[in-house]
């Protein structure tokens, strides 16, 4: 009865108020999934005498942690459309394949990159820019944090899949339960019992284990549609490789998002010292309150666009897009005027040090200067991900990044005058280039797509 509702609802519901029952704990979850990631960082930057170097040092590990990431969204952005198109097609044993191969795929992920990752950490936070002060505090956050690994993979790789049966706030409260530990644990073990770093980054793995734990029992429990089963976990190409070729395009985004933390790393520590990168960790971490809600938002329009796409309800699917891109493009639009009229405010969240605030409020002001752009370009390439468009989802999550952003970066502090406003500049630039050209293309092809449907179809109304 709980499914047979689910896929009413999906079907037929109001496209806002669904909107607003699956987007609202999407982003509640991802707010609270960023706590994770900043929250260490937090803490970290008011250690007394060490906060400025620890917290640089830390945010030498963003490459890395942006990696694992990507590998866990490999298969959960890949495969819950998937399944919600399989669902929306009433095909339920291949919607349920789909997850277990996704999980099989998750844990080879998981022993390849632990391994990887812990025998290589010190020199790649040495290509990342760690400099002799920053290495040993960057070294003792990562080494701890990669032993966790395997919870990552399961919670950012298996959570989807519980979004896209319907189930938000169960979803949300996955990240709430995780981010609630570790908001206890940090102070106690970084400041309390005087772990420093290290104290940051076993709060966070213990965190991560809870939110595995419960993420696994939900999957096998009575109220999911989708078990997760052993006889489905066989890897078969024709399940896999579909999930692969779609989730490519966030994998592209998370990872060149790796490249690009190093490409910004190098260049700064290169033109601007330790003080620059730094800054560099702040900025970092306040654009995640600006893209991590911007995912939400696409993970609450996800399960209808991809249900409505699979069913061949055309008009449905085009309502869901409008709402996912009047909300995306109203809420960074907001954010973007936040940040440009109280950059101190933010800085002050993550450091003490009166220096690397001010250098960091003057960086602010050129990174963010295009982000309101960042809810154009997001809301619409995310429909393509939604609808399996999966080449013109990867070419437009290459755009900004591998083919503008990061050329940029290397290319302007060459041409302008002042080489550390060069670095920052590239941001605004590619942002807004990327959206104008994104946007182009969904409203260019999105009747021609819908036309086609999930099968080839003709589409009905």
């Amino acid at each position: 009865m709980a499914a047979q509702e689910t896929k009413q609802d999906m079907g037929s519901g109001s496209i806002p108020k669904l909107m607003l029952n699956l987007a609202i704990p999407a982003v509640v979850a991802q707010l609270i999934n960023m706590l994770y990631n900043i929250v260490d960082r937090i803490y970290i930057g008011h250690i007394p005498d060490a906060g400025a170097s620890a917290l640089t040092g830390v945010g030498l590990f963003l490459p890395i942690l942006m990696m694992i990431n990507a590998f866990a969204m490999l298969a959960g952005s890949g495969g819950a459309p998937r399944a919600a198109i399989a669902m929306g097609k009433k095909d339920l044993e291949s919607a349920r394949k789909i997850l277990g191969n996704c999980f099989s795929l998750l844990m080879i992920f998981s022993v390849m990159l632990t391994v990887l990752f812990y025998l290589f950490a010190p020199q790649l936070l040495r290509l990342f820019g760690a400099s002799d002060v920053t290495l040993p505090y960057a070294l003792s956050y990562a080494r701890i944090y990669i032993l966790g690994i395997v919870f990552v993979m399961i919670v950012m790789g298996l959570n989807p899949f519980i979004t896209t049966q319907g189930f938000a706030k169960f979803s949300m409260l996955t990240t709430v339960v995780g981010a609630v530990c570790n908001i206890i644990l940090d102070p106690i073990l970084i400041f309390g019992l005087g772990m420093g770093v290290r104290g940051a980054a076993i709060a966070t793995v213990i965190s991560q284990a809870v939110s595995a734990v419960w993420v696994l029992c939900f999957l096998r429990g009575s109220r999911t549609i989708l078990k997760l089963s052993l006889r489905d976990m066989k890897l078969e190409a024709p399940v896999i490789l579909p999930c692969l070729a779609l989730g490519v395009s966030t994998f592209v985004m998370l990872s060149t998002e790796s490249i690009l933390n190093i490409s910004f790393n190098s260049s700064l520590s290169r033109f601007g010292g330790d003080v620059a990168v730094g800054a560099m960790t702040i900025i970092s971490s306040c654009s995640q309150l600006i893209t991590l809600p911007l995912q939400g938002i696409c993970q609450g329009g996800q399960p209808i666009m991809s249900y409505n796409f699979g069913a061949g309800k055309k008009e449905r699917v085009k309502q869901a897009f409008r709402c996912q891109f009047a909300a995306c493009t109203a809420y960074a639009s907001l954010m973007w005027l936040l940040m440009l009229l109280f950059p101190q405010m933010f800085a002050g969240i993550f450091s003490s040090d009166g220096a690397l605030v001010e250098y960091t409020v003057w960086a602010m002001r050129i990174y963010m200067a295009g982000i309101f752009s960042t809810g154009i370009q997001i809301g619409c390439q995310q429909t393509f991900m939604a609808l399996g468009q999966a080449k013109i989802s990867l070419l437009m999550a290459c755009l900004r990044k591998l083919v503008l952003l990061i050329p940029l970066i290397f290319i302007l502090p060459r041409i302008l005058p002042d080489q550390v406003f060069g670095v920052f500049v590239a941001e605004p630039v590619s942002d807004i280039l990327a959206a104008t050209v994104t946007a182009t293309m969904l409203f260019t092809r999105l009747n021609g797509i819908l036309d086609r449907g999930a099968g080839g179809q003709k589409a009905q109304a």
